[in-house]
């Protein structure tokens, strides 16, 4: 659904010089797509520096268990790791076939979401308008429409709720990794989906959050947000516990 959702879209929600004054200044991270040899808007990673659900999938297999494919046909060695080098030039190369990589693309495409729960009852209710009330929905925008690019019909003009704008944000100095990736700099993170964020113990079985799973639970991750949303960090500050409750109650329903 998020590779479905039309560029166009992504940077019309876009206001890199906080021309409305809300405090809030979301932009598009341009990343290189190997594929289509151009730059397009980024929209998977912690600082969207992905296009596109097929690269990410090759640059995990890359990059994290150094299998090569026709997208990344170089080992993830560095120049000192000698022995890394002569051992991806062993077998066929590339090691991940197109059909493969096809494959996996599709299988992980059709992942369903979870639907949420709850969403009747009392707490979920008032969390979700504190959740509005607080700004949050500024940079977790509630509603997509995806567009008609997706091979899948089924995936085509829906109206989904990922609670992402899938821009980058400056989140402060706290949070920093002081590492830029392609035009996002070392403060700015993608804002993260959070359609099944309710679900992570069950399905995890830990509740680790953030980029470096600092945060602990819900209530942590909101309490180091700064930067660009550091004002609806304190506007939850200031809620009565109940509330708070609430608002973290609503995230777990998810």
């Amino acid at each position: 659904m998020l590779d479905n959702i039309p560029e166009a879209q992504i940077l019309q929600q876009a206001d890199p010089d906080d021309s409305d004054g809300d405090g809030i200044s979301g932009r598009p991270n341009w990343v290189w797509d190997v594929a289509s040899q151009q730059k397009v808007v980024g929209r998977f990673g912690w600082k969207a520096n992905e296009p596109n659900l097929k690269q990410q999938i090759a640059g995990a297999f890359n990059g994290d268990i150094g299998i090569t494919s026709n997208l990344f046909s170089q080992p993830s060695c560095s120049e000192t790791q000698a022995d890394c080098q002569t051992a991806t030039q062993l077998g066929d190369q590339p090691e991940l076939s197109d059909v493969f990589l096809d494959k996996i693309n599709t299988y992980v495409s059709l992942l369903g979401v979870p639907a949420r729960r709850n969403l009747d009852s009392e707490p979920e209710q008032q969390g979700e308008r504190l959740f509005y009330q607080a700004q949050c929905a500024s940079c977790h925008l509630p509603r997509q429409l995806t567009g008609e690019a997706s091979v899948h019909p089924e995936f085509n003009n829906q109206r989904v709720h990922p609670y992402t704008d899938l821009l980058v944000h400056d989140m402060g100095p706290d949070l920093a990794d002081n590492r830029p990736d392609f035009e996002a700099d070392g403060q700015e993170w993608r804002t993260p989906p959070l359609w099944g964020i309710g679900l992570q113990e069950l399905v995890n079985k830990h509740t680790f959050l953030l980029h470096d799973g600092r945060a602990r639970n819900l209530e942590e991750a909101i309490l180091w947000h700064g930067g660009e949303a550091q004002q609806a960090k304190e506007q939850y500050l200031a809620m009565e516990q109940s509330d708070r409750e609430a608002l973290v109650t609503f995230l777990n329903s998810l």
